[in-house]
């Protein structure tokens, strides 16, 4: 799973599961485009990249801006001339009870963690398609309704996620006779940032590894150890497909 020569784009990689994937894939090999909205804590993980001996920029990107993140794209290929890979991981989560839900939370999910996703794979895929090969990997969930899990709370979230399903599947049909390949991820509940008001709740905590077969949160390397098999060759024969990762949850 070499990705040696091989350009990628990573939002929301300034912290948890991005910060991984990041790490992860300039391990492997691959140029990387640190992106995210804070410029310094991009140029963090940048650091430590290059601290081990790895190449990467960073780059700041409101995903829900076409502006900006054509700009993200343009600094990918300015400095390298392509781009290969995309991993689409920007995204937030907020509990809220469906009928206390206001329309401006509603929208705020929906803008970073689906339309967020349109506007890069767009960006990305119209580079990939010059040079007719490419990966793009979706983040979704597995709160996301059917085939997935529902979750009270989560109404707008379970809605963005069920979307990045259905668009990966689009997607992948759509460039599949470019060469390029479009899979998602649907991570169950792993420790990172997102997840800490769980950690800190004792009986919170409990009911969420109860739930979990293997008993414990995923680590954010784990999920990393997928994007890179879905970002290399090593999977040149999956598109379309959406791979859970959930330490046994969806099978209870």
């Amino acid at each position: 799973m070499e990705l040696k020569g091989k350009v990628a784009i990573i939002t929301g990689a300034r912290r948890g599961m991005g910060k991984s994937h990041a790490l992860k894939l300039a391990g492997a090999g691959a140029k990387v485009v640190v992106s995210d909205i804070s410029q310094e804590e991009c140029q963090k993980v940048v650091d430590e990249i290059q601290k081990n001996g790895g190449e990467a920029i960073a780059v700041k990107c409101d995903v829900t801006k076409r502006e900006e993140v054509e700009n993200m794209v343009r600094a990918a290929v300015g400095k390298w001339g392509k781009v290969d890979i995309l991993v689409n991981n920007a995204g937030i989560c907020q509990f809220k009870p469906f009928l206390e839900l206001t329309e401006e939370e509603w929208d705020r999910t929906l803008d970073i963690n689906l339309k967020g996703y349109f506007l890069c794979a767009q960006a990305c895929a119209k580079e990939m398609v010059k040079q007719k090969s490419g990966a793009i990997v979706n983040i979704a969930s597995i709160v996301m309704g059917q085939m997935g899990k529902g979750m009270a709370g989560l109404a707008h979230y379970s809605a963005s996620k069920g979307g990045i399903v259905a668009l990966t599947k689009t997607l992948a049909l759509e460039l599949a006779p470019y060469n390029i390949r479009v899979n998602a991820i649907a991570p169950g509940t792993i420790d990172t940032p997102m997840v800490a008001s769980a950690k800190t709740d004792p009986k919170m905590l409990e009911a969420t590894l109860n739930m979990i077969p293997l008993h414990r949160m995923g680590k954010p390397e784990e999920v990393s150890n997928l994007v890179l098999f879905l970002a290399s060759e090593a999977s040149s024969y999956m598109t379309g497909s959406t791979v859970v990762i959930d330490g046994g949850w969806l099978a209870g």
